[in-house]
């Protein structure tokens, strides 16, 4: 039984453009650190082999820091680690790849032709992007030998559609006959699939960088023998992304039901926040000033609309009376129009809190 870590789309040196430059310089830093990580779970698990599965970098300009991080943390790692450069982080002669010198126990798949590696009882197949675009299928005429060892291959492709980044359908890999093949490409993790006799699998990115990209991100650890893989989803990262919706709605107040709503621990989430419900226009400034703190990144959408008695009061003389029947209008032309209730819920805050018009 071969021990596995699989591993892809780290994308380190993400430029984080959606964050300040002194917090996604931050960001990068933790990146980095998802590298020493990664490390010691080797270690721990005691790998036979780690493979990364294309995408590790983000582009082909790489910090000076973020190559000497990655360097030294594959060298920490206790066995041979098997590189499959993907479509970020394609190989070329001006490749980080092909310029820098690297540890002795790591292998990087140059070609875009499948290369075979003879490990003791296991042949490792791997092949590289050499360009950001590729439309052929990795596993195009891949057909292993029925000999016993233990097949499996790292690469970097999209499994069941056209696309420009290495298609591959499902008749490929379960002609191929691998018993594993590592994936990389898609950053959500896909669970342990089976096609034919052959298991396969994305880990998803290690750790998220948008709101494209939720929850829980790792990496794999595969216990693989011929004719038979088993895998587990092992959490790798500092930091998650999370939308959370919270009804605002009843006597206890807004930030009461806010956290009610939340996870508990929240210092590692980058949040967005959504305000749903019905209830008196929220104070975003004042939650903001509140919240934040308490998260690694907070942003507050407010989705809540007037409860449905304040509307009653349209038939008032006043100005409110004026407003909420010229908003009624608006709402009930525009049912599904968010920006409508939005306006009338913040407008009559700012009347209530000013003076009004004598009855």
């Amino acid at each position: 039984m071969l021990k596995i870590i699989h591993g892809a789309d780290f994308h380190l040196d993400s430029p984080f453009a959606g964050l300040t430059p002194e917090r996604a310089a931050q960001r990068r830093e933790e990146q980095r650190e998802l590298l020493d990580r990664l490390a010691a779970l080797a270690r721990e698990k005691g790998a036979d082999l780690v493979l990364l599965a294309g995408d590790l970098l983000d582009s082909e300009r790489v910090y000076r820091e973020t190559a000497q991080a990655l360097s030294r943390a594959l060298a920490a790692i206790p066995c041979p680690v098997f590189i499959a450069p993907g479509n970020h982080d394609f190989y070329s002669s001006r490749s980080v790849w092909a310029t820098l010198d690297w540890p002795e126990n790591v292998h990087i798949f140059t070609s875009e032709t499948l290369e075979a590696v003879e490990l003791p009882g296991c042949t490792l197949w791997g092949r590289a992007f050499s360009n950001a675009h590729q439309t052929t299928c990795p596993l195009a005429g891949l057909e292993v030998p029925g000999d016993g060892r233990l097949h499996i291959a790292c690469l970097h492709g999209a499994v069941g559609a056209e696309s420009d980044y290495g298609p591959i359908s499902l008749s490929d890999i379960a002609g191929s006959g691998l018993d594993y093949l590592a994936l990389g490409h898609v950053h959500q993790a896909s669970g342990m699939r089976k096609e034919g006799n052959t298991f396969w699998a994305y880990p998803g990115c290690p750790e998220g960088r948008g709101f494209d990209e939720l929850g829980e991100k790792g990496v794999l650890y595969v216990e693989a023998e011929p004719g038979h893989v088993t895998g587990r989803f092992v959490p790798l990262a500092k930091v998650r992304y999370e939308i959370i919706t919270a009804d605002i709605t009843g006597p206890d107040g807004t930030l009461f039901n806010i956290l009610e709503a939340l996870p508990g621990k929240t210092s590692n989430l980058v949040c967005r926040l959504i305000l749903t419900g019905e209830g008196e226009a929220p104070s975003l400034a004042n939650l903001r000033q509140t919240l934040s703190p308490e998260f690694y990144g907070l942003t507050l959408i407010d989705r809540t609309r007037l409860p449905q008695d304040l509307w009653a009061r349209r038939g008032e003389d006043g100005l409110t009376g004026l407003f909420l029947r010229s908003m009624w209008e608006k709402c009930q032309a525009e049912p599904d129009s968010a920006l409508c209730q939005l306006a009338a819920r913040y407008g009559l805050a700012a009347l209530e809190g000013g003076e009004e018009v004598a009855r």
